[in-house]
């Protein structure tokens, strides 16, 4: 089978393409990729939330690439999209998805903002992985999960623009699959059922050799 054909077939998995509606806050969640922010603003715009809040600090993806944390940079540009700055609230010390559900948890009791109902936004292939993660964590809250409306094809022509990019994009969605599998071990997430065919190709790839985010020992 084409490598990238079963590269879709987890990317298909990981987006959940839910179906979202209006809640009490829009919540970003950090990473090098700006379609994030400016979804959010159009979300925003559109009445899907009354508040705004950016989590992310210097990640993996952004450490040693960005001056500013992930969350500063996205309220800048959601400002410049014409969210008014009063409605943004920024957690900037977070490193990792857990990080930014657990951290904003904390910003939200700290500023005792009165939030029953969570719109997450993150890149098309974690909106799986940020949900389970968030259902983990404050598994009492209504929450819902979405993304920047693009495709498969024209996420790979954006960013994977080179060879090497490429690469790394597959090991990373690699890695993503294989921790929706394993983190409910630890509580980090929720469980969910990965269908046969999405497990195989994933199996393929790790014997092509798509094993860099690997979690090992585990």
């Amino acid at each position: 089978m084409n490598k990238m054909r079963l590269v879709e077939q987890l990317w298909d998995y990981l987006r959940m393409g839910q179906a979202i509606e209006k809640c009490d806050c829009i919540l970003g969640l950090g990473c090098p990729d700006l379609l994030i922010p400016t979804k959010c603003a159009e979300l925003y715009g559109q009445g899907y939330g009354d508040i705004v809040i950016f989590s992310g600090g210097l990640g993996k993806g952004t450490k040693g690439l960005w001056r500013v944390p992930e969350a500063e940079k996205f309220a800048e540009i959601a400002m410049g999209l014409g969210v008014p700055p009063e409605k943004i609230y920024i957690e900037s010390k977070s490193t990792n998805t857990g990080e930014n559900i657990r951290f904003t948890k904390a910003l939200i009791e700290k500023d005792r903002l009165s939030i029953d109902s969570f719109l997450m936004v993150h890149k098309p292939f974690m909106e799986r992985r940020s949900y389970a993660t968030f259902s983990a964590a404050i598994p009492r809250q209504k929450c819902f999960i979405t993304s920047p409306n693009i495709s498969f094809e024209a996420y790979f022509d954006t960013y994977g623009k080179s060879e090497a990019a490429r690469e790394e994009l597959i090991h990373t969605i690699v890695g993503d699959l294989q921790r929706i599998k394993v983190y409910p071990k630890f509580g980090w997430q929720i469980e969910q059922h990965i269908p046969d065919e999405v497990w195989h190709a994933y199996e393929v790839l790790l014997t092509l050799g798509y094993d860099k985010y690997m979690i090992t020992g585990m």
